[in-house]
């Protein structure tokens, strides 16, 4: 089992909430880790039917029948168990009774919110992270992500990143050592079939699919809502909920822009992007580290991971990443923006294996606006060689 870098925070909080939720997109390890870090912990999984008519019938019983230090596996299936178990906690607040687990973030997260606020304790769990599947220490700390260059790491091919980009971060792919293609060709049926169809009044699925390859065509990109509304022909309102449902249940998340303070002329449109580059190349319908090659979008799946991978190394801090990026009406553009409320740290990510000093030209312009809230960034590329010149140095993007 690959070490989660999130497992000491989970281990943490445990000690001071009476029940810990751990949700996140389906199969990115939840239940793995759940059990993994509270062994003694008794087990009941809600998927069982049985277990599940007994739980939403008889709430108030089946708490009382299976005690305390329960791990509660796709808790979201019975909702009835919230304010029950808001009871329990109140009457013996002993920390780490209950763990949940749910993967169904949209529904699980607004339950906790009506039931289980001040009570409970949310982690998200994505699928691996870079540092996790090659091993290597947790960041320790926000300041450290993106910012401490490594250079002892083994080098990564053009090649090897290929195949990595393809094969994607799912840990049951590593862990089962399956083939990645008819994985996420399952993957993505169930999803559709079992969370979509249960949360949404779909009448064509179909469109739903359609709705998802387009929205992998923008991975990278501005998230134009009303351009995907018309090449649909569906209302910009199911479009806006639809991206939501993606959003919440762990596929994509959205990049706002950073606007604060300086330069009004400014695009305020927020950026989509799929938390794995694996389910992106298959909607994208790319089977082969070839077709990968050669694709037109190649460098957008390239961005995808590498902001991808900042998002989830915050998510495995236990922190909600704070990150933007920033585009002026003239096209100036920084592609991420960790901002810690005071000041802002620019990346600028390139799917080159040569160096350029014009890589860092925005940046530069960027560092010298008005009431700009940094003074210092990098320049994260596909080559081997280190530019340390500051305030920009440039690195290799596995040695960060």
């Amino acid at each position: 089992m690959y070490k989660r870098h999130l497992a000491p925070h989970i281990l943490k909080y445990a000690k001071q909430y009476p029940i810990v939720a751990l949700v996140g997109p389906r199969q990115s390890g939840k239940t793995t880790l759940a059990k993994a870090l509270f062994p003694k912990y008794k087990y009941l999984s809600l998927e069982n039917l049985n277990l599940r008519k007994n739980a939403s019938e008889d709430p108030e019983g089946f708490l009382a029948t299976h005690g305390s230090f329960l791990i509660l596996d796709e808790a979201q299936h019975v909702p009835e168990l919230f304010p029950y178990l808001q009871g329990v906690v109140d009457a013996n607040q002993e920390p780490g009774q209950y763990i949940l687990t749910g993967s169904s973030q949209f529904l699980f997260v607004e339950q906790i919110t009506q039931s289980l606020a001040g009570r409970i304790v949310t982690f998200k769990l994505f699928p691996f992270s870079y540092l996790e599947l090659a091993e290597f220490p947790e960041d320790r700390d926000a300041e450290s992500i993106f910012r401490l260059q490594h250079e002892n790491r083994p080098k990564v091919t053009q090649e090897e990143l290929y195949h990595l980009l393809l094969k994607g971060f799912y840990p049951r792919i590593y862990d089962k050592h399956l083939d990645s293609e008819k994985w996420y060709e399952n993957y993505v049926f169930t999803y559709v079939e079992r969370d979509v169809r249960s949360l949404l009044n779909v009448r064509n699925l179909r469109t739903f699919e359609h709705f998802l390859l387009l929205c992998a065509s923008r991975s990278g990109q501005l998230l134009d809502y009303s351009d995907i509304s018309n090449a649909l022909g569906i209302a910009l309102s199911t479009i806006k909920e639809w991206v939501s449902i993606l959003e919440t249940s762990g596929i994509i998340f959205i990049l706002p822009p950073y606007f604060e303070n300086f330069s009004k002329r400014i695009v305020k449109t927020p950026k989509l992007y799929f938390i794995d580059t694996g389910l992106l190349c298959h909607l994208l319908s790319i089977r082969t580290v070839d077709h990968l090659k050669m694709h037109p979008l190649v460098g957008w799946i390239f961005e995808t991971f590498i902001v991808s991978e900042c998002y989830k190394r915050f998510s495995n801090l236990g922190l909600t990443p704070p990150l933007y990026f920033w585009r002026d009406q003239t096209q100036n553009e920084i592609d991420l923006l960790i901002y810690n409320g005071q000041k802002c740290f620019p990346v600028e990510i390139k799917f080159s294996q040569s160096f350029h000093s014009g890589f860092k030209k925005t940046m530069e312009y960027w560092l010298t606006l008005d009431n700009n809230p940094a003074s210092e960034g990098v320049v994260i590329y596909c080559g081997e060689s280190v530019n340390t010149n500051r305030p920009i140095p440039a690195y290799p993007w596995y040695t960060v």
